[in-house]
């Protein structure tokens, strides 16, 4: 077994299956988290992979041999261990990897009320002490824990329905794939006694991915579904990534939604209940997210890429929703955790609450047109930054910012520039007042970046 720190990433825990992470490595980070966090009780809840079940046994032993008593909950998607983590007031751990593919596995730690673990927040600490327990196993504790199986799905299932008022919706053909992940455990139970009808695609739970990779992100995962919405008549199509708490939206078309553009819905569906209360947003949404929500009254408020910063802002700011280009979405109401499922009902609820079909009720959120994000590999990460900076630098109108990475904005457009953490990667998203000015500034800024490639 390799140095920890290989797996130990910036939010959470992620590695190859068995030569980075097994069940030993499993075993003693349940011992960590449960001395870290001073947990007595915590809830483990794991995905389909093959190796999701072996690995959570593995870290409930841990946690037990330091005295903890452990609630495992056994298949969820990563928002019920969300959901499990806050109504119970534990810690908790979710075994998945979320979109990577299936030889890799990990761990998502949070503390009582689904407050996130991360880097600066107990996960190097985490990482630290299982070293030591790996290098050195400690005699076991004075009272060994003990294992409660408990299947909390259909209460997870029943409080996201209180968070959505759906019982006046019309009825909606709706087209969704789960790509062999949680997603096919999950949405029959939440959509169950909606006027609701489905079209799985799927739902059989296989932690191969015999289909296609669970990561809507990409639009070669999304092009089954796209076909599916079409070909059925479907009036949405949602797609979901392997532990689901991410969701991407399909038009009755068959077109792709952007995340931003569903941002941009939910908020205004929170602020009418919540006037004037603030909305988060990462840096790489699109610039109509914050116009829209100032003009519904909110406050926008712009932050960093990733989870744990989006939640740790909200809860400093006492901010509704937030919203992330990466189809990730958090609810002040759902402990400000992420739920790719609850902002599905959202869009179900504003979708079946009037009669015109989804890309219309969208396309005032929509305003501007985007690139997606576009990776290039580079050998040097700040040289190629810096000659972006200074290929901008001294042109009229145009303007710096290093809140992540190097956003640049010009007066019609603008563009980020960042860093991968763990692979030698810039990742370039851009935005202008139309396709022909979005290219241009696209083309130009990878020419620049991939210089010397």
């Amino acid at each position: 077994m390799g140095d920890l720190a290989r797996i130990f990433k910036a939010y959470d825990i992620r590695g190859v299956v068995p030569d980075e992470l097994d069940e030993a490595v499993a075993q003693a980070v349940g011992a960590a988290f449960t001395e870290v966090v001073g947990a007595t009780r915590l809830v483990v809840a794991r995905d389909m992979r093959e190796s999701s079940e072996g690995l959570a046994a593995a870290f409930a032993r841990g946690a037990t041999s330091r005295g903890a008593d452990v609630i495992d909950a056994g298949l969820g998607s990563t928002d019920l261990l969300y959901y499990a983590s806050g109504a119970l007031g534990l810690p908790g751990v979710m075994f998945t990897a979320s979109h990577n593919p299936a030889r890799y596995n990990g761990m998502k730690m949070c503390r009582a009320g689904a407050v996130p673990v991360g880097g600066d927040t107990g996960l190097a600490e985490i990482r630290d002490r299982a070293a030591e327990i790996l290098a050195a196993p400690p005699a076991a504790g004075a009272r060994a824990g003990t294992v409660t199986r408990e299947d909390l799905t259909s209460a997870y299932a029943a409080h996201l329905r209180t968070l959505v008022d759906l019982s006046s919706i019309r009825p909606l053909k709706v087209a969704v794939d789960a790509g062999n992940g949680m997603g096919g455990h999950t949405v029959p139970v939440v959509f169950a006694g909606l006027p609701l009808d489905l079209v799985p695609l799927y739902f059989e739970l296989d932690g191969t991915f015999p289909n296609h990779e669970a990561n809507p992100i990409e639009p070669a995962n999304l092009v089954d579904l796209r076909k599916a919405v079409v070909e059925s008549g479907a009036d949405i199509g949602i797609a979901y990534d392997g532990d689901a708490d991410r969701c991407w939206v399909i038009d009755e078309r068959g077109e792709s939604v952007s995340p931003s553009t569903i941002t941009a819905l939910v908020a205004v569906r929170e602020l009418a209940k919540h006037p004037g209360s603030p909305i988060i947003h990462n840096l790489i949404t699109s610039r109509a997210v914050p116009e829209i929500v100032a003009e519904h009254g909110g406050v926008p408020v712009r932050t960093r890429v990733g989870h744990s910063i989006i939640k740790a802002e909200m809860a400093r700011t006492g901010a509704i929703f937030g919203g992330e280009h990466s189809a990730h979405y958090y609810f002040r109401d759902f402990w400000y955790a992420d739920s790719g499922m609850l902002a599905a009902l959202h869009v179900l609820a504003a979708l079946g609450g009037q009669d015109r079909p989804l890309s219309e009720l969208l396309a005032g959120y929509s305003r501007y047109a985007a690139s997606g994000e576009i990776n290039s590999t580079v050998p040097d990460q700040a040289a190629a930054l810096a000659r972006v900076r200074a290929h901008y630098d001294g042109r009229d109108g145009v303007s710096f910012d290093d809140l992540d990475g190097l956003t640049v904005t010009g007066p019609e457009w603008w563009f980020n520039l960042r860093p991968s953490n763990t692979e030698p990667l810039l990742r370039l998203n851009a935005e202008a007042a139309d396709e022909h000015q979005m290219a241009a500034v696209r083309d130009e800024v990878l020419a620049v970046v991939r210089r010397d490639l």
